[in-house]
C-alpha cells in the first residue's frame, strides 16, 4: 500500500493537521478514506499497518490517526496498537480504531488508553461520531459533509445521549468507596449467605427471554448485564475475556466496549492480563463491586430479580 497525500477541496479545513490512515487491506483503506472524506477533513497519508510505526516517527503533526482493521496482522498490529495507546496517553494525537468483532480480544489486550476511540463493525454514522469525539478531544472542529449530514447528525446526537447516560449511571454506582484495583482476591462474604450460581443464571436467562416478546432496545442495560455475567463467572471461578463480556452485554460491541472502558476507569471492573496469552485480557469484578452485588441478592432474597 503506497503512501499518498490527498488534499480535499474544502478550504475551511486546509490549515488543520491531516488525518493519517493505516489499514490492514486495500478494502479497509477505501472504507477509512470514505469516512474522512465525508467529514471534510484532509487525508495526510495512507499507509499499511506494517509501515505505520515508521511513518509516525517521521510525521511532524497530525490531528488524528485512523486505524482500519479487517484482518489480524499479527506482530506488526500488536506493536502499532501498543504504540498508539502510549502516544495518545502522551497527547501526541487522537486515535480511532475501527475493527471487527473477531479482533476485539487482541485489540483490547494492547489498547488501554481510555482516550482511544474503538468502534466495532460500525456503520457510517457511528464512524463519523467516533471521529467527532476524537477531534473534540484535540480541540479541533468537525463539520460533516452535506451529503451525509442529516444521518450522521442523528448518530452524533445518539452518541451524546449514550455517553451522558453512562456518566449518570456510573455516578450512582460509584457513590460509595471506590474499590482498589490491586486487590484481586475474592472478597470475604462476612455474614452474607452463599449465592448459588443458579440464582444468577436464572436472572440472566429471564432477561434474555424478554427479547422473544419485545424489542431488545426497550431493555438495554449493558452495565447490569455485564455485572451479572461477571458475578456468575466469579461464583463459578471462571475467567471472562473482553469479547465474551461484550456478548453478555447484549448491545453492539462498540457500546459494550465504551461501557467496559468507563467501568474500569471507575474502579468497578478490573482488567487482568491472561498469563498464557499476551493477546487477551480478562475482566473481573472489583472486590467492593462483588460485595455490593452479593448484598443486593441477599436483600432481594429467594425471589429472582429481573
Amino acid at each position: 500500500m503506497d503512501a499518498s497525500l490527498t488534499d480535499l477541496p474544502n478550504l475551511a479545513y486546509s490549515n488543520l493537521p491531516p488525518i493519517l490512515l493505516a489499514a490492514s487491506s486495500e478494502a479497509a483503506m477505501m472504507r477509512a478514506e470514505r469516512t474522512i472524506n465525508a467529514s471534510s477533513l484532509r487525508v495526510g497519508a495512507t499507509i499499511s499497518i506494517e509501515e505505520a510505526g515508521e511513518r509516525l516517527d517521521r510525521q511532524g503533526s497530525a490531528a488524528a490517526l485512523w486505524i482500519e482493521l479487517d484482518r489480524d496482522c499479527g506482530g506488526p498490529m500488536d506493536e502499532l496498537l501498543s504504540r498508539v495507546s502510549s502516544d495518545v496517553a502522551a497527547g501526541r494525537y487522537a486515535a480511532i480504531i475501527s475493527t471487527t468483532a473477531a479482533l476485539v480480544d487482541p485489540l483490547t489486550a494492547r489498547v488501554e488508553e481510555s482516550a482511544v476511540e474503538v468502534i466495532v463493525d460500525a456503520d457510517e454514522g457511528e464512524r463519523i461520531a467516533a471521529l467527532a469525539v476524537a477531534m473534540a478531544r484535540r480541540g479541533l472542529p468537525l463539520r460533516v459533509a452535506d451529503v451525509a449530514s442529516e444521518r450522521n447528525a442523528e448518530r452524533l446526537r445518539q452518541l451524546s445521549e449514550e455517553v451522558n447516560r453512562i456518566a449518570s449511571t456510573l455516578a450512582r454506582l460509584s457513590a460509595g468507596p471506590v474499590p482498589t484495583p490491586q486487590a484481586l482476591d475474592l472478597p470475604p462474604l462476612g455474614d452474607l449467605p452463599p449465592l448459588p450460581s443458579e440464582t444468577v443464571r436464572h436472572v440472566i436467562r429471564a432477561r434474555r427471554l424478554r427479547s422473544r416478546f419485545f424489542h431488545e432496545e426497550l431493555f438495554a442495560d449493558p452495565a447490569w448485564d455485564m455485572l451479572l455475567d461477571l458475578l456468575q463467572a466469579e461464583i463459578g471461578q471462571l475467567r471472562v475475556p473482553v469479547s465474551s463480556l461484550c456478548i453478555a452485554a447484549a448491545v453492539p460491541a462498540t457500546t459494550a466496549l465504551r461501557w467496559l472502558k468507563t467501568m474500569v476507569e471507575q474502579g468497578l471492573f478490573i482488567r487482568r492480563a491472561d498469563p498464557h496469552d499476551g493477546r487477551r485480557v480478562f475482566v473481573e469484578l472489583a472486590p467492593e463491586t462483588s460485595r455490593s452485588m452479593r448484598r443486593y441478592f441477599a436483600e432481594v432474597g429467594p425471589v429472582p430479580a429481573i
